[in-house]
């Protein structure tokens, strides 16, 4: 199934709570956006980055991978997801299933996406999300029967509002390192304090 997957990374965000670009913090030597390519490519060849504005160090840590820039971010979330989509049909149109995820997760590995499709192999259930702190979120994988829903997403609404809505079709698997993620200088002290 592999050849089958594609990752989506959505890296779009202003970063505006932590007042520079999160994809470009560094951890363990290397950028956090860098980090997940880097996992991601353990994974899959059809990967595609979502980014925001024109950013010369984004673009550098990206280079050799197919990017989009979303012209729409401040639409909100959903806007990135789309777009995020929209090329990933384009460039491989035998995907099978699409594995969202972000750039701000430090402990996101191959090893969760990996667990993702392999959940997927065995279950019926059309969604495989993360689950992490009494919750469900990303990264998360979607059949592509969810491919309309997904485009059919608006504003602020992401990848958690389908999990909810088609909760009955939603199976997970554990990434309890899932809730670290970085949206203020006090996460990524606490990162670097680890």
């Amino acid at each position: 199934m592999k050849n089958k997957t594609a990752i989506i990374i959505l890296a779009a965000g202003s970063s505006s709570r932590l007042g520079e670009p999160k994809q470009l913090l560094e951890y363990k030597g290397k950028t956090l956006l860098r980090h997940t390519l880097d996992e991601a490519s353990k994974i899959t060849s059809q990967i595609v980055v979502v980014t925001g504005e024109e950013n010369p160090r984004i673009t550098e840590q990206i280079s050799g991978f197919h990017k989009i820039q979303n012209e729409n971010r401040a639409e909100g979330m959903a806007s990135s997801l789309k777009v995020g989509l929209q090329e990933t049909i384009r460039l491989f149109p035998d995907t099978e299933q699409f594995i969202f995820t972000v750039c701000d997760q430090p402990f996101i590995s191959a090893s969760v996406f990996k667990a993702l499709i392999e959940k997927k192999k065995n279950s019926p259930k059309g969604i495989v999300a993360s689950a992490y702190a009494d919750t469900l979120g990303v990264p998360v994988l979607f059949s592509s029967t969810y491919t309309e829903k997904l485009f059919n997403l608006n504003g602020q609404e992401g990848a958690r509002k389908l999990i909810q809505q088609y909760i009955d079709d939603t199976d997970s698997v554990s990434f309890e390192a899932g809730s670290w993620d970085i949206d203020t200088p006090e996460d990524y002290k606490k990162l670097i304090d680890l």
